[in-house]
Parts: structure tokens; sequence; C-alpha cells
């Protein structure tokens, strides 16, 4: 029997959708550790088993999807995160996303959707963790070690989450350049639409706040096209 291609934990409390889901997904090849309510899945996440992928229901029995995502961040920064959800509420998606979701699937969906953006964010993962280097490099009066999500102002030492670290080097390494929006999206997120866009935003403006104390630094906004992040 071969090896499975990825072990997924997946959450969700309608029976028949996760019964059809579940057994897809193992059909082509992944392990799924299988969850029927925010409660036992968090009692999973706690007991410390490694996943490649998550995949969370928003709406569940008690405990929410949002919640559990922002338990996941807290003990891995790297792991792919997707959400199911029957909710199409703008705010619902830019508020998964900006605590640390990489895509939001919109109920109903096709298995064919689901198991394309498993394989596009498996492989974005891998690649990501293979580009990881573990040389802090300058930026201004900052150090920025990449490899450990670390960025300091002397004694100061803020933890970056990995799509912190991720925009920050990207942005660094295209300094004193127009950096298109579509291309910052489509190179960390994956793809470019409207809700990551406003993601997008939010991580801005968090880096933006990281780097105040060296007011030679700017990440100025170019108006409908991107960002361009300067150094003094």
């Amino acid at each position: 029997m071969s090896e499975p291609k990825a072990h997924l934990l997946y959450v969700e409390d309608d029976e028949s959708l996760s019964f059809v889901t579940r057994d897809n997904l193992e059909l082509n090849g992944y392990k799924v550790t299988y969850c029927e309510d925010g409660r036992i899945a968090l009692d999973t996440i706690r007991s410390g088993q490694n996943f490649d992928l998550c995949i969370l229901d928003v709406m569940l029995p008690e405990v929410d999807g949002f919640t559990l995502a922002q338990e996941i961040r807290q003990r891995d920064d790297q792991v792919p995160i997707l959400f199911l959800s029957a909710k199409s509420m703008k705010q619902d998606k830019i508020h998964g996303l900006t605590i640390g979701a990489d895509d939001y699937i919109t109920k109903p969906f096709s298995i064919e959707e689901l198991l394309l953006k498993i394989d596009i964010f498996l492989r974005r993962s891998k690649y990501t963790n293979i580009l990881k280097i573990n040389t802090p490099s300058g930026i201004g009066l900052y150090n920025f070690d990449y490899k450990n999500l670390s960025l300091a102002f002397g004694d100061d030492v803020e933890t970056l989450t990995q799509k912190e670290a991720d925009l920050l080097k990207l942005l660094h390494e295209n300094r004193n350049q127009v950096v298109k929006r579509s291309f910052i999206l489509e190179t960390i997120w994956g793809k470019d639409d409207y809700f990551l866009g406003r993601s997008l935003d939010v991580f801005i403006s968090r880096l933006r706040k990281y780097l105040s104390q060296d007011e030679r630094i700017k990440i100025e906004n170019i108006h409908g096209v991107g960002f361009k992040f300067k150094v003094d």
C-alpha cells in the first residue's frame, strides 16, 4: 500500500457532506483525520498531531472554525488552512483570511474544486519550506530573520506570522520598485481576488506598524497598482 500524499484535518458537522468529501479525499490518496464538531477538533489540534493541510467548516457546534484556525496558527504558522462555509458575507471572508486562512470555499462546492485547491496549497507550502534560509538580513535599523519569523529592533523583537514574513521578504527583495498587488497575491496567497486583496491591505498595515521605529522605511501605496518598499 502506497504512502498517503498528505495528512489532512477535516472538520465538518454535516454528516452527508462529510461522508462524501472524506471518501473522495481518501480515494485520491490523502490520509484524513475527521472531526464532527469544533470541540473534538480542538482536542485533536491540542493533542500535538501534525497535519499538512486543514479543512475547516466555519459554523460548527461547540467551537467555530475561526477559533480553530486561531488555535492552529498559534501552533503552526505554515500549515495551509481552507475554510468551507455556506456564508458568503464579505466581512466573514475577510476575517477568516486575516486570522490566517489561505482560502475560503463557499458551499456548495465541487469535489474537483476542493481537490485542486488542496493540491495548489500543498505544493506552495512545500515550495515555501524549500526557500527558507537562516541568514538574517538588515532592513534599515531592523534585523529580519525570515526562517525564525522574527523582526528585531535592538532588544525589541516582534514574532511574525508566516504570511507577514513572506510579505516582508517579497517587498524587501523588490525594494525601491513597484510590486503589483496581483503579483503579491498570486505569489503569497495563491490567487488574486477581492477578499484576498482586502486581507493584503491588513497585512500591509501590520508591517507598517512593525517597521514604524525606523522612519526611513516606508511602504508606499501606489494607487490602483501595488506597493513600493522604500529604505532611504
